[in-house]
């Protein structure tokens, strides 16, 4: 079963049981800590939270909280998975003693981009330069990585993820044609930091008297952008590509979709994220 409503009072929980079984959605109370919890059935997730959302459009003035709903949370610990297979392959690749020719071969260089190799745009993101690089990228990965994935699922989310690396790669790539190679997976942690300040945003924006505190995330977001990736060595242009990737996918996801899929969506889009990682290495080798 998927939730649907967390730490409900006794009366909330009452409104909201009533307003599912108006509309015949089986549904399970529980209580846990300080409230009640809802549960339906992952097959009817979708109509049980378009008849909340109706019911709370119609009755604004019984709305108790700013953000009653749960589905736009999901505790996960993906981000801490995702760092250690970048560490794995980090450790493996030092062993085998031939780190400079996967940066060669597999980094995101502008010209093999543009010349046909496009897988580049996913596996530089895999590949790091020394074990300091891959530090930074691996709590980058497991701090913003698993706040995207409360927010829109542990399978949706790394895709989007992945998206935004590959977007950015690809744009940079535009950018400089030629004589430009860069390896690791900051652009898309950027691509992350550009879709939580979308998120932000567009949950401020809709509330009333917060439209102008709305700017505030985007403005943090620019500050982390400058702040974590303008340092030494750093590809900036790939850090801001990634971050403008990950606001027009975070803006997209923000104004159609409505929370975390249930679990069928998460594990299908989990498997494509790996399938593409997987055809990419595929391909390059």
């Amino acid at each position: 079963m998927s939730l649907l409503l967390k730490n409900l009072s006794d009366d909330d929980a009452d409104i909201y049981r009533l307003v599912l079984s108006s509309t015949g959605i089986s549904h399970h109370l529980r209580k846990e800590g300080n409230g009640w919890d809802i549960r339906v059935n992952d097959t009817d997730y979708e109509k049980a939270l378009n008849a909340v959302e109706q019911y709370n459009k119609e009755n604004p003035e019984l709305q108790k909280t700013e953000d009653p709903l749960y589905y736009k949370y999901q505790r996960t610990f993906t981000g801490i998975w995702a760092s250690i297979i970048l560490i794995a392959c980090h450790v493996a690749i030092a062993i085998s003693d031939k780190s400079d020719l996967f940066v060669k071969t597999y980094g995101s260089s502008a010209f093999h981009i543009l010349h046909g190799e496009l897988y580049r745009s996913v596996t530089s993101l895999i590949l790091h330069a020394d074990p300091l690089h891959l530090m930074g990228n691996i709590a980058g990965i497991a701090i913003f990585g698993t706040a995207v994935c409360t927010i829109m699922g542990w399978g949706v989310g790394w895709l989007m993820i992945l998206a935004t690396g590959m977007v950015g790669n690809l744009t940079n790539a535009l950018l400089y044609k030629t004589g430009h190679i860069s390896v690791g997976a900051s652009t898309a942690i950027f691509g992350a930091i550009g879709m939580l300040s979308a998120h932000q945003f567009f949950k401020k924006f809709k509330q009333s008297g917060q439209k102008i505190k709305a700017v505030l995330p985007l403005s943090c977001g620019l500050a982390l952008l400058g702040i974590l990736g303008s340092g030494a060595h750093s590809d900036v242009m790939a850090h801001l590509f990634g971050f403008l990737a990950g606001i027009v996918l975070g803006s997209l996801y923000s104004l159609f979709v409505k929370g975390p899929k249930a679990k069928g969506y998460q594990a299908g889009s989990l498997l494509l994220t790996f399938g593409l990682l997987a055809m990419a290495w595929l391909k390059a080798f």
